[in-house]
């Protein structure tokens, strides 16, 4: 090394040319990003403000803010990972939440849901989703499953798995009966009179003041086959919504009108209902079988008869159910239905038939 005379001495050229020599000193390591460390503190969003999911698309979340009746679309926050939003969710939003044109707010939480309204799409075994589970909606109260009494005839099959999935989730069921000027609703109710389930009557030419009644005070999500005038039905009670309304084909099928499920205001404040998208079937797979035989009130008594592990398919020997359908006690055709839900969920009959194992109706 130059020793400091030598050094001082070079002229300012040589100096700035001179190579200079390192040291441990001059070494500054700089540590990679993943072994930072970093604070578990999250931010705890103190102003934030309560909203309720109205509508869901492509990421973007529509809301409605009850402290200023403004409604908000908004997007999910990082921190809520992998956690979906749904209609129906309750959710705290931060930003802007005026409601203003070209506004964007942030769900940074969503509260605890009280029931989630479930299903499978086991109809569609051959695509990438598979048997996967899907939440509906959130936090209703009453499911009401509309049927219609005549084209399409009643889906004694479909209203069956809707019982199942409502009792699973704890979800107060509301059968509403829609076409009765074209039929009437003896067959239906006759098919379900052990389990006093509560319904409507519903025709065009007449109020709906029933429905209403039923509806007032509850979040209600509605569901059906297409083609059951489900759609007609929310014209009726929010006028000004205008969903689709579809026709029904030469086959007895309805078309699909609405394209995703929205939670409208009754007029009044009388309550919400949520109108989903019409569906052809709606699978069980999410649901145990125990859950499936607590779907029919009328046949569980019966399986106190059973022999240990009984399956109450019928094939292992003696099963209380088939007792008690021999004693007279329980209609024939229940005990079949019950036992189609059980094989579609185990996956032991045509998927393509999820919800249409009707059957015939006196």
């Amino acid at each position: 090394m130059v020793n400091d005379g030598a050094w001082s001495g070079l002229g300012w050229r040589a100096r700035l040319t001179r190579k200079r020599e390192y040291d441990e000193d001059d070494v500054r390591v700089r540590p990679s990003r993943s072994s930072r460390p970093r604070t578990r503190t999250r931010p705890k969003h103190s102003d934030a403000v309560e909203g309720f999911v109205v509508a869901v698309d492509r990421g973007r979340y529509t809301c409605h803010v009850a402290e200023t009746d403004a409604v908000v679309t908004a997007m999910r926050a990082r921190e809520l990972g992998r956690r979906g939003v749904v209609v129906g969710d309750n959710v705290q939003i931060v930003g802007d939440v005026t409601g203003r044109p070209d506004t964007l707010a942030r769900i940074v939480r969503i509260d605890d849901r009280s029931s989630m309204l479930m299903r499978t799409a086991d109809d569609e075994e051959g695509t990438t989703e598979g048997r996967f589970e899907r939440v509906v909606v959130a936090n209703a109260e009453q499911l009401v499953i509309v049927n219609s009494l005549h084209d399409p005839p009643p889906r004694t099959g479909f209203i069956d798995r809707c019982l199942v999935a409502a009792y699973d989730a704890e979800i107060e069921p509301l059968l509403c009966l829609t076409k009765g000027d074209l039929a009437g609703p003896e067959a239906v109710l006759d098919y379900y009179s052990e389990l006093d389930l509560p319904y409507v009557l519903c025709r065009p030419d007449a109020p709906l003041d029933e429905l209403v009644e039923a509806l007032s005070g509850k979040l209600s999500v509605m569901i059906g086959h297409s083609g059951v005038g489900k759609s007609s039905l929310v014209n009726r009670l929010v006028p000004g919504t205008d969903r689709a309304v579809g026709v029904v084909s030469a086959v007895g099928k309805g078309r699909h009108t609405s394209t995703s499920a929205v939670a409208l205001r009754l007029p009044g404040d009388l309550g919400w209902i949520i109108d989903t998208p019409g569906i052809r079937s709606f699978g069980l797979a999410h649901v145990s079988a125990d859950s499936v035989l607590h779907g029919f009130p009328d046949l569980v008594e019966a399986s106190t008869r059973c022999a240990p592990n009984c399956d109450h398919t019928g094939a292992g020997g003696e099963c209380g159910l088939d007792m008690l359908v021999a004693e007279g006690g329980a209609d024939p055709r229940r005990l079949a239905s019950f036992r189609r839900l059980l094989a579609s969920k185990e996956g032991t009959h045509d998927p393509q038939d999820a919800g249409n194992e009707d059957l015939p109706l006196p």
